[in-house]
């Protein structure tokens, strides 16, 4: 293709599409059409389609040779199907040649360029054919990388393209008047090319409301509605959700038909981040030394260990309770929920009363539970979740931790500290793989040189019982069998939301897999007044991941006939609060390779940061990922003591967009962590000095010098 368009410039075939030979050959090319119509029709076809598939420049002086010679009529039939056939033409070469290369390189993101393309890729086709700001080749090159079906392009495009192509081909109609190409755009034509742009707009709102409509149709709506929000789960995501309706004066019931404060306040963050703490003070006991002081083996009760947690909770409790969302004005109704219509939810009260409310719209914040493996034998070993682990009032001598994700890395190490012999168990070759493999191979250092017992690359295969002792039978990296002996296991492989008994089986909400309730970008379900938010969609399981979702999700329900907001991810940060901590936000490395995406690194390790040094704590790095030659935070993992808070700079930084530069000219106070950012930032500075000018410098000071 590139062979043919280098001969066609270099024979200067190009320079017969311009609007001044048009012009000079117009009495020409229309006596041709009166002698040879048919003829001509077939030639200027063919050259049309040449001059559209090889995406060579001048369609536009084509299309108005189409109405200057052809006449309106049957200057847009040939115009039409000749712009079509190109265009399909063109889309099929780059398909050939371009679409295995760009997706070898940026295969991450095809993948989520050909999940859209499928979803609604016709309307978003059709919305860039009529305006005219978009150049018809570079959407034909582009569509070609997709996996858009050719029949869909086709009649999208020739669609798309007619309204358009008529306002050309009608301007050719009046040739002898141009003057240059320029004249086309006249006061009403811009008029009428601005109404082209805002139509896109215009028909994705008719097809909202369509498809709103087909899901809607088999549903009674009501007359009248008894409050304007329904929530169902009071976790973190339900919460903020009853929060701001309340706020924006909406009337709102919120149902919960276990815990206020759902799985972070009782089973997840704050439970496991005070035992967190206990763990870590009995681990600077045995180390005291180190600080001058006189080490010593901590003497764990284990018993009151668990309710110094429970007490944590409980001091916790009253932010999430009843009595403080209903004095915020939530209407608090404590008892399970089901879906019976798109707007009729029926609550069955813990006292055995049902009560049936009708709702403008319904908000599932259902959360999540522990996922449990397919496992022979589980049912025999009295198994361990983060769910019932906090019922435990003995420390077992030797606890199994099968998984090594966020959830079994923290605990492992916590029960580990406070005095368990910890074997953990994970299929993969290494802990924490959603991490680069520096920051988990820091973690997994620890963890080694602290006495956890990791068997990596072990695919568990079933547990027995066997003259009274417990064992995992698993198969290691080499294919051979092996049985791991241990007195409770602590399951941990991940978690699964929570679909059941609230009436999506009979709304058709049930996903086909049944691993996550399927929304879209402004977390509507099937049903646009249905939305959800929280674990129960993804795909971050995270507290604050849920109250960012939730804010979406309520404004959303209640605003969203006005005004919608898709759910943003981008900043979203993360951390593992084991020690070191890990922490993100933005891409990694992993990421960034997989989506082809080019980047340059910096780092900047603690072991040299004065603070760290000082606490006992120099371990761990900052590593920061920018475009080549940009100080563009793209993004950054953080290793080593509170990197969890530490992450936050950086989030407000890429949030607002600024880069490597604004945070080295921002003052940190000295001794502190935070100056581990800083350091970074100068690192970058460092690799990026301007070395031309620095030589000039330095001459300028010695001649200064007089040498």
């Amino acid at each position: 293709m590139v062979l043919a368009v280098l001969v066609i410039w270099q024979l200067g075939w190009l320079d017969v599409l311009t609007f001044g030979h048009l012009k000079q050959q117009q009495s020409d090319l229309m006596a041709m059409r009166d002698a040879q119509p048919v003829m001509l029709s077939i030639v200027y076809l063919l050259i049309y389609v040449g001059v559209t598939a090889l995406s060579l420049p001048g369609a536009a002086i084509m299309t108005l040779a189409g109405g200057a010679v052809f006449g309106l009529g049957w200057g847009l039939l040939l115009v039409s199907f000749a712009s079509t056939l190109g265009a399909t033409l063109a889309m099929l070469v780059s398909r050939f040649f371009l679409r295995d290369w760009v997706k070898q390189r940026f295969s991450h993101t095809m993948k989520k360029l050909d999940a859209g393309i499928e979803r609604e890729g016709a309307f978003y086709l059709f919305a860039l054919r009529l305006v005219p700001a978009f150049p018809f080749f570079v959407i034909n090159l582009a569509m070609g990388l997709t996996r858009m079906k050719v029949w869909t392009f086709w009649w999208v495009s020739q669609v798309g393209m007619l309204l358009g192509t008529a306002v050309y081909v009608n301007a050719g109609t009046q040739l002898a008047q141009l003057q240059s190409p320029g004249d086309i755009l006249s006061v009403h034509l811009l008029g009428a090319f601005a109404l082209l742009g805002v139509f896109p707009l215009l028909a994705r709102k008719a097809l909202d409301i369509h498809k709103s409509r087909q899901a809607l149709r088999q549903w009674k709506k009501p007359g009248r509605f008894d409050t304007n929000l329904v929530v169902i789960g009071a976790g973190s995501g339900g919460l903020v959700s009853a929060y701001i309706a309340a706020a924006v004066k909406a009337r709102v019931i919120l149902v919960e038909k276990h815990q206020m404060g759902g799985d972070c306040l009782n089973t997840g963050c704050v439970p496991s981040k005070a035992l967190i703490r206990t763990a870590r003070l009995a681990h600077e006991m045995r180390r005291a030394d180190r600080y001058g002081l006189k080490s010593q083996q901590p003497d764990v009760n284990f018993a009151a260990v668990m309710d110094r947690v429970h007490s944590v909770i409980a001091e916790i409790e009253p932010h999430d309770s009843v009595e403080r969302f209903t004095s915020l004005g939530v209407d608090v109704r404590q008892g399970s929920a089901r879906i019976l219509s798109p707007w009729e939810v029926e609550i069955t009260l813990q006292n055995g009363d049902v009560q049936r409310v009708t709702t403008r719209s319904i908000i599932l914040a259902t959360g999540a539970e522990p996922m449990l493996p397919e496992l022979p034998g589980l049912d025999q070993v009295e198994y361990l979740t983060s769910d019932n682990l906090w019922q435990l009032r003995e420390l077992p001598e030797r606890l199994l931790v099968l998984g090594g994700g966020p959830i079994g890395c923290e605990l492992a190490q916590a029960f580990q500290r406070l005095g368990s012999q910890v074997i953990q168990v994970e299929r993969g070759a290494r802990l924490m793989a959603r991490e680069d493999q520096d920051a988990s191979e820091m973690v997994m250092r620890h963890f080694r040189q602290e006495g956890i017992d990791l068997r990596l690359q072990h695919q568990a295969l079933s547990f027995e019982v066997a003259a009274e002792e417990y064992y995992l039978v698993a198969r290691n990296a080499v294919g051979e069998e092996v049985r791991i002996a241990f007195d409770r296991v602590l399951i941990a492989v991940g978690r699964k939301p929570r679909l059941a008994g609230y009436g999506l089986e009979e709304l058709g909400l049930l996903p086909a897999q049944t691993t996550k309730l399927d929304t879209n970008a402004y977390l509507q379900t099937l049903y646009p007044n249905i939305l959800a938010c929280g674990d129960l969609i993804g795909p971050y399981q995270f507290t604050h991941a849920a109250s960012h979702q939730a804010w979406h999700a309520t404004v959303n329900a209640l605003f969203g006939d006005f005004k919608r907001f898709a759910v943003d991810y981008r900043f979203l940060p993360w951390a593992t609060f084991t020690d070191p901590e890990v922490a993100r936000v933005g891409l990694n490395e992993q990421e960034a390779q997989e989506q082809g995406i080019a980047y340059e690194v910096t780092t900047y390790g603690l072991d040299d940061l004065d603070r760290a040094i000082a606490d006992g704590q120099a371990y761990g790095f900052v590593k920061v990922l920018t475009p080549p030659g940009k100080d563009k935070i793209l993004g950054v993992t953080l290793v080593g003591p509170h990197a969890g808070d530490l992450i936050a700079e950086f989030v407000l930084a890429m949030k607002h967009g600024m880069g490597m530069n604004q945070l080295l000219g921002t003052i940190h106070i000295y001794p502190t962590l935070t100056e581990a950012n800083k350091f970074a930032a100068g690192n970058w500075k460092k690799a990026h000095a301007p070395q031309k000018v620095l030589n000039w410098l330095r001459k300028f000071h010695q001649w200064r010098l007089g040498r």
